[in-house]
């Protein structure tokens, strides 16, 4: 998945408007206008598209966090690259989703997984059970969130 997806998906996902988008990107520390919001959120097959870089989903998912859960003393960051594991950690803390509702998600984007699966994904890397979350997971992961905070606004 391209992070320009990721943000398509949890802007949906999330009901945010472009307004609400651009301030989570602000309180993650980097400003952004509308004209570059809307190249972001571009499909990678509109001219104009312009790939999202991870410093910017880093920003995004930093200001949710914030935005979710208050700002806070954060240890400083390094410099890792973006990769599924993080971003869906980053989704987990900002939504303060527990191991069950996690399962509830990915069950509701049709992916069965077991509690022993999950904490697999959360563990450092190098630890002996640490599992790479492939695209897939992530994925399901966010069509799972789309549809259940959809069902919970209607």
């Amino acid at each position: 998945m391209t992070n320009n997806d990721i943000l398509r998906r949890l802007r949906y996902a999330l009901n945010l408007d472009n307004a609400g988008v651009i301030r989570l990107f602000t309180l993650g520390g980097h400003g952004l206008s509308q004209e570059d919001l809307d190249l972001l959120l571009k499909k990678d097959d509109e001219p104009g598209f312009v790939d999202c870089p991870d410093v910017l989903l880093s920003a995004f998912l930093d200001g949710l966090i914030t935005s979710r859960r208050g700002a806070r003393e954060l240890a400083p960051e390094t410099a890792e690259t973006l990769n599924n594991n993080l971003i869906l950690r980053k989704i987990r803390i900002a939504l303060e989703l527990k191991d069950s509702d996690m399962i509830r998600i990915l069950d509701a984007g049709g992916m069965e997984i077991s509690k022993s699966e999950l904490s697999a994904l959360f563990r450092k890397q190098g630890h002996r059970n640490f599992v790479y979350c492939r695209d897939q997971l992530l994925r399901k992961f966010l069509s799972g969130l789309a549809k259940i905070s959809r069902e919970e606004l209607s």
